[in-house]
């Protein structure tokens, strides 16, 4: 096949780059222009895309120079000398300018390809057009280069052929999407006939035809398209990120494939890596090819290159977000959620993909068993097809009453408790086994919602053996191959002989206090089908592909670390679809215990059938964030806050902010100038005055219905003035309060017109057309025309205009319902009670009397508000009163119309700031806050007035976390007079997340150093606390000192010194594995703070921390992961 020589030409001299092309081709043109001023070559990618152009001409040989044009050195006329037939070749291309910019088709940058993750980028791009949702992909050129389809061919010279006989026509300007259609919704269950006619060639095979929703999203990653997957557990998501991966090393670029736990992270490096071969690993203590074209990782690393900018991300195609509905998890949240699903604020499409149904059905059951004898009584309560059985719910509750009432004529009336003890436990799971063993059901997973329960209930299961002997066999020589990499006494730990002999027997416990090694091999097994009942917390339910035949819920109920509660429809869910193995089971079990008596029904079906949580940001600023981004002159923090998803509600009308901003501004330049002229000179003041006196009397009133007093001046008899949309200024006399879910509702009696119908009956418009002083101070009281009436309405306390002196005698009960009988067509024409006629009376003759409305209560003197602003607000309201009535402008005859004109005026300008609010940095949410901590960081020395971040800010970035806490250390000397291992065991305060008991202060320390250093750590740790505290931040010092747990010292100490693990364990009852997590975040804490010692030339301090990594990195704490050997 013949090859052709292209030249990929940039705006300004730049060094060309020439490839031999093939289909889908790759091309790279290294500018050497700086970006976002580091000075960095910047790669920049490009598809040769041969689509057909109707400007593809003839060029004859002899115009073909002969000259090694590359290696000139003079300057080339780009209009004119440029090349345009290859040697070798008949035809050429013509380079005449184009009459439109739309970039040549297939054309793809590396701009488009970081488009989401770039932090370097401002919102320039928010004008540049987008394609029409939805249509067909090659109809048209788009306007992104990200949107073109690459060409297809069988070899270049069939396209070279194909060229003279088609013409492309002028493409137009695409329009813009319109709003709130930047997540597209792709139907799922819409087959895909023509699929491998769009992909002939498909960049990876499967030996299993691909479902629908499969082809749908890998038919959008051909376009080069965003995705959003949201499948059941089990329904094939990774396929879509194994076909992503395999694109981009078809194309030679690179994917970062992030997760959010280590432990996924492994599993998947373990199976990509299976798969493709070039697959890296980077976790916070493992870099396994960092080279490679598929990275594995965690989002806190991804985090970090792009805050650092690291060349990974440069040759970067693809980013897979797996498992990410947890960044709706505070604990687990890092990456801005903004940057992974509000894609419409770079203007980016992205398709949403949904499966409707499992790939294999659940059925829930209720188990109210307890011995042999009951181990049937098992209950659907949800089928297949999702409907609820309330037949058998109904039945486990007389299963269960039965029993209690057996229990109470045995025992006496005395009810078993609710949960029982590990007895009753036993007896549970011993019955619930033995009917899913003959049912074919196992294995299982149990979850359980605390440690010490899971170690219970699987110790409790000893008798039981469920594994084969040549099962026996398998575990034992996987044991031994898995354990044979720790030293001898890490062999013999009570945890590790303890779990050895569950497994044996086909029993499992997984969670966070396991030891990382054990873990892995439990996970390990169970995916053999080697361990038939596992005991796991609900974090086995992350990601971890590990589904079973049944999931058993130990109870519906958990503790979320305030209290305890019923779990959320999300977090069922999530563990629930363990169940089900695609391939084995036609449907999976899910089975809730009734160990005491069985849940409300209503609190099942809001478990099972409740609509799940909603994704909520977890968005929020550090410390490390604002200083990072203040060393990036191209990105401010304010950017940020507006990506982030805690801004989406806010800014997802942006576009339509701007359009009715431009808009007014235009309807603002047609009016006509006021004329304030004359006597009209003080009339933009009257306007000004008579809006404040009006904001300062809603203030007031605010305050009012919200004081204690004032609610309780509200009792039947009050009258009150009314002002709402159907009453202005009208006089009303309370009859009746009650409460709503949200505030005070009184029923009240007002008057009314009596000319018009009953569904026109009210008080006059709410506000005259214009006011002069005697409608704006005062209440210029409605007074009926005709014949007097009323009405009787429900108030909330906004319609309450003002609560006057005067209370009447009138009798609530006979009034409202004498009004209820005259509203039904028989008794329509009655005539009111006396009680009714004579409140009427009375509320007419105080409005006659007082046109300007009757004495109100006072609110500092007679209601004894006290508040700053209420007393100011009155003093306020009394001086406008006067400004008002002295006004000239309302004696002139032309005031009406020119009031007129410029109230229109006004109350554009003053829609026009609102908008330009919305739009501007100082309506984000998270402003206050912000500017809060940058104080903080002023006052500390971190930043200068200007905002340039100073040397103790540089180390602060330095940091992994605790990153104020530790920049005070080291520059307050606290750490370079200690040994490394008392450095590590002080600092193992900032990561311990265990609470031994006892106070750890009393605990045996081995150097009265590690109690002074503690003392010194939460000095300054209070010193830092009283600095937020005084900048306005919401945490106490208490809050800030509390979060440091010292619990772990000399654990630590004595692992620094070299003590074996064995020996390790005993010193805390702290469970082995957080032992182990402690310590690994202490040995990267160390190696931040190695680095930062090393920025500030401090090589004293450096040395120390390396050396007590050093003494932390060792034996079964860092034992490498199986997954990665």
């Amino acid at each position: 096949m013949a090859s052709l020589l292209v030249p990929q030409i940039c705006s300004k001299k730049q060094n060309s780059c020439f490839c031999h092309p093939q289909p889908g081709c790759l091309c790279m043109v290294w500018s050497t222009q700086p970006e976002n001023g580091r000075g960095r070559r910047i790669p920049g990618l490009f598809w040769l895309s041969w689509e057909p152009q109707s400007h593809l001409t003839y060029r004859p040989k002899d115009t073909q120079p002969q000259a090694r044009y590359w290696e000139a050195e003079e300057e080339i006329d780009f209009e004119k000398d440029l090349l345009t037939v290859p040697p070798g070749f008949k035809k050429g291309m013509d380079f005449a300018p184009k009459d439109h910019l739309t970039p040549a088709p297939g054309l793809l940058s590396l701009s488009c390809l970081l488009e989401p993750l770039d932090l370097g980028e401002g919102d320039e791009d928010e004008n540049e057009a987008v394609g029409q949702p939805g249509g067909p992909r090659g109809d048209a050129v788009s306007a992104s280069p990200c949107r073109a389809p690459l060409a297809r061919a069988s070899s270049l010279e069939d396209l070279v052929l194909k060229v003279a006989s088609t013409a492309v026509s002028t493409p137009e300007a695409p329009k813009p999407l319109p709003q709130e259609q930047w997540a597209i919704p792709v139907d799922a269950t819409s087959p895909v006939g023509d699929f491998y006619r769009l992909i002939p060639q498909p960049a990876f095979q499967w030996a299993f035809e691909p479902d629908v929703f499969q082809k749908q999203a890998i038919l959008h990653l051909e376009r080069h398209d965003s995705v959003f997957v949201a499948a059941h557990t089990s329904a094939g998501k990774t396929v879509v990120a194994e076909y992503a991966i395999a694109l981009a090393q078809k194309h030679m670029t690179r994917t970062i494939y992030t997760s959010p736990i280590k432990a996924l992270s492994n599993q998947k490096f373990r199976d990509f890596r299976n798969t493709f071969g070039d697959v890296g690993l980077l976790t916070g203590d493992v870099q396994l090819h960092p080279e490679a074209s598929c990275l594995i990782m965690t989002t806190e690393i991804l985090r970090s290159m792009l805050y650092s900018g690291s060349d990974v991300i440069r040759d970067l195609e693809w980013v897979i977000f797996d498992e990410v509905h947890y960044i709706n998890d505070a604990e687990v949240r890092v990456m801005g959620v903004g940057k992974q699903v509000a894609m419409r604020l770079k203007r980016r499409q992205i398709y949403v993909i949904s499966t409707v149904t499992r790939p294999v059905p659940l059925e829930h059951y209720l188990f109210t068993g307890n011995s042999p004898k009951t181990q049937g009584e098992l209950f659907l309560l949800l089928d297949s097809r999702g409907a609820f059985h309330t037949k058998g719910y109904y039945a486990a509750v007389e299963a269960k009453k039965e029993r209690m009432s057996k229990h109470a004529q045995t025992f006496g009336a005395k009810q078993p408790t609710h949960q029982g003890g590990p007895a009753q436990d036993r007896g549970v799971y011993l019955s619930l086994l033995a009917s899913l063993r003959t049912r074919a059901q196992l294995p299982v997973v149990v979850f359980t919602f605390s440690r010490g329960r899971c170690d219970e209930q699987a110790s409790g299961l000893t008798s039981l053996d469920l594994t084969t002997s040549s099962e026996k066999s398998e575990i034992h020589l996987f044991l031994q191959r898995c354990l044979a990499r720790l030293r001898g006494s890490d062999r013999q730990l009570p945890q590790v002989l303890h779990m050895s002999e569950l497994l044996h027997r086909g029993l499992g416990v997984h969670h966070s206090g396991i030891l990382p090694i054990l873990k892995e091999i439990v996970e390990m097994l169970f995916s053999r089908g080697l361990v038939k009942v596992l005991f796991a917390t609900e974090t086995f339910a992350m990601g971890v592909n590990m589904p079973a035949r049944t999931v058993v819920f130990d109870s519906m109920r958990k503790h979320d670390g305030s209290t305890f509660r019923d779990l959320l429809p999300g977090e069922y869910v999530q563990m629930a679809g363990r169940a089900g193995r695609r391939g084995l089971d036609p449907t999976g079990t899910v089975i809730l215990l009734c160990k005491g008596r069985v849940p409300e029904m209503a609190d099942l079906h809001r478990m099972m059938m409740g609509k799940p949580s909603q994704l909520q940001s977890q968005f929020r600023l550090t410390y490390t964030m604002i200083l990072n981004l203040l060393r990036v002159d191209a990105l401010r923090v304010e950017d940020m806050m507006k990506r982030s998803f805690s801004e989406f509600p806010s800014r997802k009308d942006s576009k339509a902010h701007e359009q009715a901003l431009a808009e007014l501004t235009k309807r603002l330049g047609a009016l006509e100038e006021p004329d304030v002229t004359g006597q009209l000179v003080d009339l933009p003041e009257y306007y000004s005055w008579g809006e404040e006196l009006t904001e300062t009397q809603h203030m007031i009133q605010r305050h009012i219905m919200e004081s204690v007093n004032g609610l309780k001046s509200l009792s039947a008899g009050r009258v009150v003035i009314v002002k709402n949309e159907e009453h202005h200024n009208a006089l009303g006399v309370i009859l009746q309060v009650s409460s709503n879910s949200t505030s005070r509702v009184f029923t009240t009696l007002v008057l009314c017109d009596k000319s018009l119908s009953k569904d026109q009956q009210d008080s006059g418009p709410a506000t005259p057309d214009v006011p002069y002083p005697d409608d704006l101070v005062g209440f210029k009281l409605f007074l009926p025309e005709g014949p007097c009436d009323h009405t009787v309405i429900k108030l909330q306390p906004r319609d309450i205009a003002a609560i006057t002196t005067k209370v009447l005698r009138v009798n609530g009960e006979k009034i409202l319902e004498d009004f209820s009988k005259r509203q039904q067509p028989k008794f329509k024409k009655d005539p009111p009670l006396a009680a009714v006629t004579t409140a009427v009376q009375e509320l007419l003759r105080l409005a006659q009397a007082h046109p300007a409305g009757p004495p109100t209560l006072d609110p500092v003197n007679d209601l004894q508000l006290k508040d700053v602003s209420v007393v100011e607000g009155g003093l306020r309201a009394r001086k406008l009163e006067e400004l008002i009535r002295g006004a000239q402008c309302v004696h002139s005859p032309r005031f009406p119309a020119q009031y007129l004109k410029l109230r229109e005026r006004m109350q554009i300008q003053k829609e026009m700031e609102r908008l330009r609010f919305l739009l501007s940095d100082q309506s984000l949410l998270l402003l206050p806050e912000y500017h809060q901590r940058v104080e903080v960081l002023r006052t500390l020395g971190y930043v200068d007035e200007a905002g340039t971040v100073k040397l103790a800010g540089r180390v602060a970035c330095a940091m992994s976390s605790h990153e104020l806490l530790l920049t005070e250390l080291m520059f307050d000397n606290a750490l370079s007079t200690l040994r490394p291992e008392e450095i590590a065991a002080l600092l193992s305060g900032l990561v311990c997340q265990s609470n031994p008991p006892g106070d750890p202060l009393q605990q045996a320390l081995t150097s009265p150093s590690s109690l002074q250093g503690i003392e010194r750590v939460r000095a300054v740790a209070k010193r830092i606390g009283e600095v937020q505290v005084a900048c306005g931040l919401n945490q106490t010092v208490e809050e800030f000192v509390g979060e440091l747990n010292f619990g772990l010292v000399e654990v630590v100490y004595e692992w620094a010194r070299g003590m074996p693990f064995s020996e390790l364990a005993g010193l805390s009852g702290t469970p082995e594995g957080l032992i182990v997590r402690c310590i690994q975040r202490l040995a990267e804490m160390c190696r931040s703070l190695r680095g930062a010692a090393r920025l500030v030339g401090e090589p004293v301090l450096g040395a120390k921390m390396e050396t007590a990594a050093t003494l932390l990195r060792r034996d079964i704490v860092f034992a490498a992961s199986l997954y990665t050997q």
